[in-house]
């Protein structure tokens, strides 16, 4: 039997806190890691859920072994009886885009929160027990962000009772939908309500698309495929589909009417349920792409750190603990530190970032549900501005760590390619990340011109009612170790995101109306939202430390972490910060001071740290990140399972290559 070697233990000796306490932190809680690391491991242990060979699969062949997995998913969940919770795990560590991931994150949630309670008795136990399949079909080919322009109708014909839905237009054909080119039966789908002759903009229908006899589209109903996507692997998995109606038919009954329903006699009714119930969904899927960010920066962090230790380059050589004759570990290079501690710090804070969002969101629905509106701006605001935050600036860590990892990282084998991907398009499905900023922006200019009324601001603006003093204040770092004090760094960001709003409220009083002035300011407005969100982001980072954290020396590396992420914003955006006088040059100089020393304080933890991520080497698939560190073995054997290197000489020699070689290309068959 081989045995095992672990080119990582010198490194996970040098840990100062216990790493398996630091798990349970990430996870969130004990039991979250227990039942998360259980089904990490069955998934990991199951032949069944291979993925090392996606990247070298044709389209059809994923897109088939994506429906194979699906099919073994829900089999293994029935055959286990896992609950709710475990089977969500389940589908989280299989790692493959597929047809249920629609189904179960977007289209039951979209039943649950826009459906009746009669309408959820007939349609939810089908969707719980997959006997349809559902996707949700809003973006079109015209339309995306601006979900007003939808041009798809519903016109409500009264001698039936039956709505019709028809793509009026090119552009009104629904464009997107994952799960829609092959798979779905059934389509949560927006379109323009039109009773009486009247448009009531834009609602949801739940419209049969496919037989659930042999599985052909229905009359009037064109539907297929987009085509590939960028990237090897990823979304190509996944069937994102078009879809045409040419009046296609539906009992008024399957217009999804918790908010709102047609009567008999097609008369507009808005029941007595809050409208504003309707941005749960919305909401729901955008804190959760903030969950998702943290996930996918972890991975990519852990992969670049694993091989940043493991690669040796340069430097004078030294004897190792063997006495053997060593490089320099590219770890050990300030550059390196510099680019990848402050993303490993970013994994970290947009977790808590993200449980704190979770918690916001479920106090938000429990809230509307009372018919008490008083917070949904603001969530509104966070999630949207957190969500693009944070996705843009993990898609932009991923980038990084694969640059990290030089030339081997833009291998498929080392995972980061597909993981870049997976992940960019979440900067700009539910929401583009500008557009979703400049709504942020609008959120705070108009809390800056309550304040003048008196109103009070609250929660993550709470900062903006102690105007005066943040605009007049003056940061009181004198010597680089008072960057460590968080009152300090919390006192800076909050004067520059007051100052940043500030100063966009009195320009745009200066242009003849709002509309010209957001106009011509949105670059400035989107500076303004994206300091008010890092800030977001800093708070919370520094409230999670003031809770009661254990085990040993877990606090110590969280303090380092959240110090980084910090300083680093801090030295990223010194432009803000000097412009809007919330720091001096010279305390900015002891920032950098003060970063440099912390990246020497975090090095010895490193490795330690993205092994709290408890990723197996199944879900991380990287030959890069093994945990292990046994690489270059590694790399040699996934390079020779290329098909390429099936035969010695390949396909198209004596076609193509010899009669270059032998000049005899006028008698090639090209």
């Amino acid at each position: 039997m081989e045995r095992i070697m672990d080119h990582l233990a010198h490194e996970r000796s040098k840990a100062q806190f216990s790493v398996e306490e630091m798990k349970i932190i990430w996870a969130g809680s004990l039991h979250a890691f227990q039942v998360s690391d259980r089904i990490a491991r069955l998934v990991a242990s199951d032949p069944g859920f291979r993925k090392d060979n996606r990247a070298v699969l044709s389209r059809k062949e994923l897109f088939k072994s994506a429906l194979r997995k699906a099919a073994y998913v829900w089999k293994r969940i029935n055959e286990l009886a896992l609950s709710e919770e475990e089977a969500s795990w389940l589908r989280f560590y299989v790692d493959e885009l597929a047809y249920a991931y629609i189904h179960w994150s977007i289209f039951v949630p979209a039943i649950k929160g826009s459906a009746t309670e009669e309408q959820q008795q007939k349609w939810l136990p089908l969707a719980n027990n997959m006997q349809i399949i559902g996707t949700y079909a809003q973006t079109e080919l015209g339309h995306g962000s601006n979900v007003r322009g939808l041009e798809t109708t519903a016109t409500f014909d009264q001698e039936t009772d039956e709505f019709i839905i028809h793509s009026p237009t090119l552009t009104s054909s629904k464009w997107w939908p994952g799960g829609l080119g092959k798979v779905a039966t059934h389509a949560v789908v927006y379109a323009r309500l039109i009773t009486d002759g009247q448009d009531y903009g834009v609602h949801g229908f739940l419209v049969q698309i496919r037989s659930l006899d042999d599985h052909f589209p229905l009359p009037g109903v064109t539907v297929g495929d987009i085509g590939m996507k960028f990237g090897s692997g990823a979304f190509n998995s996944i069937d994102n589909g078009f879809l045409r109606f040419n009046h296609v038919r539906i009992p008024r009954n399957q217009m999804l009417m918790r908010v709102s329903q047609v009567t008999r006699q097609g008369k507009y009714v808005e029941s007595n349920v809050p409208k504003q119930l309707i941005y749960g969904a919305m909401l729901y899927a955008r804190q959760t792409i903030v969950a998702d960010a943290s996930i996918a920066l972890s991975r990519a962090v852990c992969i670049a750190t694993r091989y940043s230790a493991v690669r040796r380059q340069f430097g004078r050589p030294h004897e190792d603990q063997n006495g053997n004759g060593v490089e320099t570990q590219v770890i050990d290079y300030n550059t390196q530190q510099s680019r990848l501690f402050p993303l490993l710090a970013s994994a970290y804070a947009f977790r808590f970032v993200g449980e704190w969002l979770k918690w916001l969101y479920t106090d938000l629905i429990q809230k509307l549900e009372a018919n008490d509106f008083s917070t949904l701006a603001e969530a509104h605001a966070c999630t949207a501005g957190l969500k693009s935050l944070t996705s843009s600036t993990a898609a932009d860590g991923i980038e990084e760590c694969r640059k990290l990892c030089g030339g081997h990282g833009y291998l498929s084998s080392s995972g980061l390619p597909e993981l870049y991907a997976a992940f960019v398009p979440a900067c700009t499905y539910e929401g583009d990340n500008i557009v979703l900023l400049l709504q942020v922006s609008r959120f705070l200019m108009k809390t800056i011109s309550q304040l003048q009324t008196g109103k009070k601001s609250i929660g993550t603006t709470a900062y903006m009612g102690h105007v005066e003093h943040l605009i007049q204040c003056h940061c009181k770092v004198q010597k680089a170790e008072d960057w460590l004090n968080p009152s300090v760094i919390l006192e800076a960001f909050e004067a520059r995101a007051i100052r940043l709003s500030v100063a966009c409220a009195e320009n745009l009083t200066k242009f003849a109306t709002p509309l010209q002035g957001f106009s011509e300011l949105s670059p400035d407005l989107v500076e303004a939202a994206v300091a008010h969100c890092q800030l977001i982001v800093v708070s919370k980072f520094i409230e999670k430390l003031q809770q009661n954290i254990e085990g040993n020396g877990v606090k110590q590396q969280l303090e380092t972490l959240c110090n980084i992420y910090c300083l680093n914003l801090i030295h990223k955006h010194l432009g803000d910060f000097l412009s809007t006088r919330s720091i001096s040059p010279k305390q900015a100089s002891l920032a950098s001071d003060q970063l440099r020393s912390l990246y020497s304080k975090l090095r010895p933890n490193v490795i330690a740290l993205v092994d709290a991520f408890n990723y197996t080497d199944h879900f991380l698939g990287s030959v890069l990140g093994r945990y292990d560190g046994n690489v270059y073995p590694k790399l040699y054997e996934e390079a020779c399972k290329d098909p390429l290197n099936d035969s010695i000489v390949p396909d198209g020699y004596h076609e193509y290559i010899q009669p270059v070689l032998k000049q005899q290309l006028q008698n090639a068959r090209l």
